[in-house]
């Protein structure tokens, strides 16, 4: 068994469930060893596509999953991808194969291990063939016990050698992150919520496993329910949940945590897209976050408690603690609140005039329609840019599997992988991709990778043929200098069409009977919505954006 071998066969024993990748030389061995090994591997068009939809498959699944690419240009190629898992924090491991030390002169030669720490991801290689299976289950462990994005660099001449004949099978009681909260902590933090008489949680990802505790605790004390925008749909079904905090937070929702008495953030970095850059913190409010990693407390806001803790262990903690010495309270959860949520705290409630531009839709109209036709049982991706708070406010998602965000880097063109690795993490689900123009175009290669897996996916394409962001917030800029970020309007369902899709141009809600028909047949092939939108003169959520730069 060559090396090369011996890492896909391990990584298939410790748990690697799915793998994403652009075959090459350099990684044609390993990727063939996890096949062998019964890992489910998927073809992607493009190295920036294949570690986007397995950065999604991670979060969407919360099982592990690889990439693996061409030594140089397939890295580099893979980069964007990598980046946005590492600044997120996801546990993916990337195979890249790498030069042989004595190749000064290849044309793939480039420092890989700087690359991968340059956008934030831990560099590890395979050193020799005695050292190949410690150095694979390190990789591994760092990315799952550590929630890294690893890069695990494979070089060609190591690859090749003969691993020993004798090995031990690797342990899979790999240990998830827990930190045990501190009792006296837990004391300070159940004070605060026995005093608060408007307390708000924001839960973030790192709360994606502790709803149940979560809802528990804010019962007890009376507290409203929030996520950020990457824990949508968190509390769906509680009706204390206003929804997402920050950029894409309804009136209502924005109104409410702003007058709290005291923000918890769980498993949150309250940073400035989720707090609206502190305008949701009232000048009397306190604040207090709890997070498993020290550096993220108070990080981006000062706080008034940090509580080092899993989320879970410490809303269970606090809630006994909470009820030794405190009654349930009312707290925010006060009748007249609750109607009020009830009747505005989704978008799709708040009244709007209309956009009227010749055989243009309004985004919002679009949105409603799109989300009273689309199953309830839905997984949504939605792509960065302008567009982006229409899909993400108006569109319902069923649970904490149902929304998959891939906006820590804010790179445009994200959004077609994303839905295409949830889509294979959860296939029991309708997967929905909503787009901008510019992040279709970017992204297209991956549209032939929907429809070879013969995925049934909703493709809706928020069509204003620009680069919306930059169009509106240059507003002062001349027409000739906006020529840069407009484009002729292309016929996307046309597109769609040669890449072996169905279908259609929305410009008015008739059109979306194309959507009707699509879900009342076979889904065999991807659907994909090329809608022209009316311009909104810029988005809410896209001046908070640029203001925070």
């Amino acid at each position: 068994m060559r090396v090369a071998e011996l890492v896909g066969e391990v990584l298939a024993e410790l748990g690697v469930r799915h793998a994403f990748g652009v075959v090459g030389s350099g990684n044609f061995h390993v990727t063939n060893a996890l096949r062998a090994a019964g890992v489910p591997f998927t073809a992607c068009r493009h190295e920036g596509g294949a570690a986007t939809m397995a950065d999604a498959y991670v979060r969407t699944r919360d099982q592990p999953a690889v990439v693996t690419v061409h030594q140089g240009c397939g890295l580099t190629n893979a980069l964007t991808g990598i980046g946005e898992a590492a600044k997120s924090r996801t546990p993916l491991l990337v195979l890249a194969a790498d030069t042989a030390g004595s190749a000064v002169l290849s044309n793939f030669r480039i420092d890989q291990d700087a690359a991968a720490r340059s956008v934030g991801a831990v560099a590890e290689r395979v050193h020799s063939a005695a050292s190949a299976f410690a150095d694979t289950v390190r990789a591994f462990r760092t990315a799952v016990e550590q929630r890294r994005t690893v890069v695990l660099n494979l070089p060609l001449d190591v690859q090749e050698l003969q691993a020993p004949p004798d090995r031990p099978r690797p342990s899979v009681d790999w240990l998830t992150p827990y930190v045990e909260p501190d009792p006296a902590r837990i004391a300070e933090l159940a004070e605060l919520l026995a005093n608060a008489e408007r307390p708000v949680f924001v839960a973030g990802r790192g709360a994606r496993e502790a709803a149940e505790p979560l809802r528990m605790l804010a019962a007890h004390c009376g507290a409203l329910l929030s996520t950020s925008a990457v824990a949508n749909g968190l509390f769906e079904k509680d009706e204390w949940s206003i929804g997402i905090s920050g950029g894409f937070a309804s009136p209502l929702a924005a109104e409410l945590i702003a007058n709290a008495d005291l923000v918890v953030g769980w498993g949150c970095a309250l940073n400035m897209w989720t707090m609206r850059h502190g305008k949701l913190i009232g000048p009397a409010a306190k604040v207090a976050q709890v997070d498993i990693e020290p550096a993220a407390l108070g990080a981006h806001r000062p706080i008034d408690l940090g509580l080092l803790g899993d989320v879970a262990a410490t809303a269970l903690a606090t809630h006994r603690d909470l009820r030794d010495w405190a009654q349930q309270a009312t707290g925010y959860r006060r009748a007249g609140i609750g109607e009020r949520i009830k009747a505005e705290a989704r978008w799709r409630d708040v009244p709007y005039i209309e956009l009227t531009e010749p055989d243009r839709i309004d985004p919002r109209t679009l949105s409603v329609l799109l989300d009273d036709l689309l199953p309830a049982e839905r997984v949504l991706a939605v792509d960065s840019g302008n567009f982006m708070g229409y899909p993400s406010a108006y569109l319902r998602v069923p649970d904490k599997h149902g929304f998959c965000f891939t906006q820590g880097f804010q790179s445009i063109g994200l959004g077609l992988a994303t839905a295409i690795g949830a889509a294979l993490a959860v296939p029991d689900r309708l997967p929905i991709a909503a787009l901008g123009d510019g992040g279709f175009h970017m992204s297209i290669a991956e549209l032939e990778t929907a429809v070879r897996l013969g995925l049934p996916l909703v493709v809706v394409v928020y069509n204003d043929a620009a680069y919306g962001a930059e169009v509106h917030h240059f507003l002062d800029a001349d027409e000739d200098s906006l020529s840069t970020v407009r484009f002729p309007d292309t016929d996307i369902a046309a597109i769609a069409r040669g890449f072996g899709c169905t279908a259609a141009t929305v410009r008015n809600p008739d059109d979306l009977g194309a959507l009707r028909d699509w879900l009342a047949g076979d889904r065999s092939a991807p659907l994909v919505l090329d809608a022209k939108i009316a311009s909104d003169g810029g988005a809410w959520w896209l001046a908070e954006a640029f203001h925070g730069h």
